[in-house]
Formats: structure tokens, sequence, C-alpha cells
């Protein structure tokens, strides 16, 4: 089966930089993919996913070095299940808020005797023979934290069985929070719950995790430790780069703005 080498290198301590394929296009996930991300995380949450997209992207993303990954719509054991048999070796579960919720999750992604997945993974055939063998330890689930009750059951969350670690969504917990992080307080007190988060995968011995929004946001958090990071999106990077592009050519003589 193929490695989840994202997956490894976090459980070696090492972090894992991953980028956001959320326009629905198989052929840029693949980009992202050959441009060296460990892994690419399609978001079929906020996204423009379906079905067949997401079935084509995993397979293009394979065509490079990054892992398969998904956010999936929501906390659903059908919705886990169709994603991992088109290929997807990471999941990523949104708003998990208690311990139940995670267990919901654990038990979607892992086949019995560890979960309650049902076997039918023909569309992820070219993952490897093995594949029913080893899918369960390749595998990734990380639940999102994004809620300040989900901050305040962070460690009971994170010490159930088959969860793997987090992803801290920081957006919607400042806002659950109700804190302004432009004002030097509400930074203060975002920042002491993302680091609570943090310390709790250190005491449950879980990989921590966090939607970092480029690359010195995303370098400040992998300073601090987490390892299972998001550093930027495919829209945002054709913006980004798009905006680059127009502010030299606008600057050269003769060219009016």
């Amino acid at each position: 089966m193929r490695i989840n080498t994202a997956k490894a290198r976090m459980l070696e301590g090492k972090p894992a930089i991953g980028a956001i394929a959320s326009l629905g296009s198989p052929v840029a996930a693949e980009v992202l993919s050959r441009a060296g991300f460990d892994f690419v995380l399609l978001d079929c949450q906020h996204g423009n996913w379906e079905d067949q997209t997401a079935l084509l992207a995993f397979r293009t993303i394979c065509l490079g070095p990054a892992v398969p990954m998904a956010r999936v719509r929501q906390n659903d054991f059908y919705a886990i299940g169709r994603l991992l048999d088109r290929g997807a070796l990471g999941i990523v579960v949104p708003l998990v808020n208690s311990a139940a919720e995670a267990r919901a999750a654990a038990n979607a992604v892992r086949y019995p005797p560890r979960g309650g997945r049902s076997w039918g993974p023909s569309l992820a055939d070219y993952l490897g023979a093995d594949y029913g063998q080893r899918a369960d330890d390749e595998i990734f689930l990380g639940v999102q934290i994004e809620s300040a009750q989900a901050v305040e059951r962070a460690e009971e969350i994170l010490a159930v069985d088959g969860v793997d670690g987090c992803w801290i969504g920081p957006t919607d917990l400042a806002r659950s929070m109700g804190v302004d992080v432009n004002t030097p307080v509400g930074a203060e007190a975002h920042t002491a719950a993302i680091l609570r988060v943090l310390e709790a995968c250190r005491r449950t011995h879980k990989i921590p995790g966090i939607y970092g929004d480029g690359e010195a946001n995303a370098g400040r958090w992998i300073e601090h430790g987490f390892l299972f990071v998001t550093a930027t999106r495919d829209a945002r990077l054709m913006t980004s780069k798009a905006q680059e592009v127009l502010r030299v050519l606008d600057s050269r003589p003769g060219v009016e703005t």
C-alpha cells in the first residue's frame, strides 16, 4: 500500500506542510502535489468538490509526492466512508466538540475491530493490494478543534482511540470565543486557547495541527511545535501571484493604472 509519508513524518516529530484544494479542480490539486507539499487537503466542507471530482483529485495528487487527504462535509459515517473508499489517506472532521463526536469519527475511519467502517474500497485499489491489511495504520484522522467548547474538552477529545491528532480552525475559534484578534487582548486570549490545545496534544501524545493562513503564520505555528500545518490554498495562491504580477506591470513606465 502507498505509505502515508505525511503521517510518518509527523510521528517522527517532523512537521508536514500541506495545501488546501478548494476550487474543485483535480489538475490544480495535482499541481499542488508536484510543487512538493507533504499533503494536499481537499476541502469538501467549504470547497467545490463532488464524488467524481474528489476521486479524480485523489488520483492526480498521487502523481506527485503529496498524500491525498480531505476535510469531510460533516461528521457523518457514510460521508467519511465514501471519501476513504475513493482514496483519501487522511480525513479531517469539522466541528468536533466532544469525545462522543470524536468516537463517531474514529468509528467511521477504522475497520473492525478498531471501528465500524464498511468494507468496499474498490475505488482505492490503486493505493495497493494490501490496502485492507494496512489502511487503519496509514490513514490519518484529524478532528477539528474550532470552538471554545472544544478547547475546554480538548484533552478528552484527543484521548479517543483512533484519533491521530487535531486541526485547529483559528477563525471559527475566534468567533466562538467572541474575541477580536486584531486587538492585543483578543490576540492574547486567542493564542492562549490555541496553545492549550497544543498542550492537550502533548499530554495525549497526539499530533497537533492548525490552519496557517500564509507562510508567515504557518511558520509561526510550526515554531510553536505544530506538526500538521496547512500553509495556503489553491485560490489564495492564484490570487496572490496574479496581484504580484499586476503590481510589477502596473509600476512600469507607460502603464496607466
